[in-house]
């Protein structure tokens, strides 16, 4: 019987280690890969704050996971895995509803050999009150939808309104990548908006705050990143609080633990992350308090030799360090390009490769305004980027991504086609 190789989750990481090993193994039939998503198409993920402010048409960026399949001689299952049994090796999988609630898919099992847990983070809103039911969150493409459909409505409303200089304010709890990254691409969006005449809100009434627990934005990255994307910021006219833990969050506004409170229409939590729920202590697995899965450096689960994880759902450790590797998209990049090398050893009988993590720098976009960041190597040393150039290294690492899952000429049409499309479509998405 041909070796069953499972994958479950199509974030970047998971759908890169597919389409690798469906290249090599898939293609030759040395194994059946199979990839499963709760979606029918992927969306990259760091994009998801363009999608927001209406930066990105998704229909056009997104990559359609049965297409990718039939192209890269793998299978690909719609469901949500619900549960996993080890001693039969098989995962549940959760029944699959139609927008309708009627069941499109039943609830499942599907079997496996070597298990892939590649299922990504959510936001962990810390249990605070309020934050659940009033905040609106970014991890899935439904998610940034909804909050630009909301943006969209409040001027649509201002546009038809009779009163003029109308105001929104947008409140932004976390000043990690995503919360920076959002604030400058929605003053962005507010000079566009206005350019295609919905001016019942000037660029100046978009008031935008962005909130954070710690000392400083930017926290995970080095303090000379942050210092000038701080300034910048204030420079854009984003008010930006440091060392302010938001306690509560009501309809109308956020409280912070030193008494503050700042009213906001439109609120944003994104702070902190958790591995999802179900995999809290999934049959028997080590997990931590977040949820993510124990992993050994060859990225097997602690318990389980058949069972691998990988990406944000996964703590493996460091060497050298009382540290886990960070939550970070070229983790799970390099975490892929061992895998696809580590399953193949695996079946030839070779040892599995161990992880350890190398850091490349961070690059961080304020939309068109400017990028900040710096870049790694054995050669260069840590060498500080800012401006037109940290913006043309943020941007080659999306066509990094789209050349390890379409290769090197679809990338290269993917780029002329972007071009070309840029004189007829609107520079925003306003519907």
């Amino acid at each position: 019987m041909t070796h069953r190789i499972v994958i479950v989750g199509g974030g970047a990481g998971g759908l890169e280690l597919a389409t690798r090993l469906g290249k090599t193994l898939g293609k030759r039939g040395s194994a059946n890969i199979t990839l499963v998503d709760t979606n029918l198409t992927h969306i990259w993920k760091p994009l998801l704050h363009e999608v927001a402010a209406g930066s990105l048409n998704t229909s056009e960026d997104e990559l359609n996971y049965v297409a990718q399949a039939k192209w890269n001689h793998f299978q690909f299952q719609l469901g949500r895995m619900s549960g996993l049994d080890r001693a039969t090796k098989q995962i549940q999988l959760a029944a699959t509803l139609d927008e309708d609630g009627r069941e499109l898919l039943p609830a499942r099992t599907l079997g496996y050999d070597t298990l892939v847990i590649a299922v990504g983070s959510n936001t962990n809103d810390f249990g605070t009150l309020g934050a659940a039911q009033n905040c609106l969150f970014l991890d899935t493409r439904k998610q940034a939808e909804r909050f630009h459909q909301q943006l969209l409505n409040h001027y649509l409303r201002a546009h038809a309104g009779d009163n003029a200089n109308q105001k929104i304010s947008v409140a932004i709890v976390g000043a990690g990548a995503t919360g920076v990254e959002l604030a400058a691409e929605l003053h962005h969006a507010a000079h566009e908006l206005a350019a295609y005449g919905l001016d019942r809100i000037k660029p100046q009434d978009m008031h935008i705050t962005l909130i954070e627990a710690g000392p400083r934005v930017l926290p995970a990255l080095p303090e000379r990143i942050s210092v000038p994307v701080h300034k910048t910021l204030e420079k854009l006219g984003v008010t930006v609080m440091t060392n302010a833990a938001v306690s509560e969050v009501t309809a109308e506004s956020l409280k912070t633990s030193n008494g503050e409170v700042i009213e906001a229409s439109l609120k944003v939590w994104a702070a902190g992350i958790r591995a999802p729920a179900f995999l809290k202590d999934i049959d028997g697995l080590e997990t931590n308090r977040i949820n993510q899965l124990l992993v050994r450096p060859t990225l097997q689960t602690t318990l389980d030799d058949d069972i691998f994880a990988f990406g944000d759902c996964a703590a493996c450790p460091q060497p050298g360090s009382d540290r886990n590797v960070p939550p970070r998209a070229q983790a799970a990049h390099q975490q892929a390009s061992l895998l696809a090398k580590g399953l193949k050893a695996r079946l030839e009988g070779k040892p599995l490769p161990t992880y350890a993590y190398r850091d490349y720098g961070s690059l961080v976009s304020l939309s068109s305004f400017s990028a900040v960041g710096n870049l790694m190597g054995n050669l260069t040393g840590s060498v500080m980027l800012e401006g037109w150039l940290a913006r043309m290294f943020y941007v080659s690492l999306y066509r990094m991504h789209q050349m390890a899952l379409y290769g090197t000429f679809r990338t290269l049409m993917l780029m002329l086609g972007s071009r070309i499309g840029r004189g007829t479509e609107p520079r925003l998405k306003l519907h």
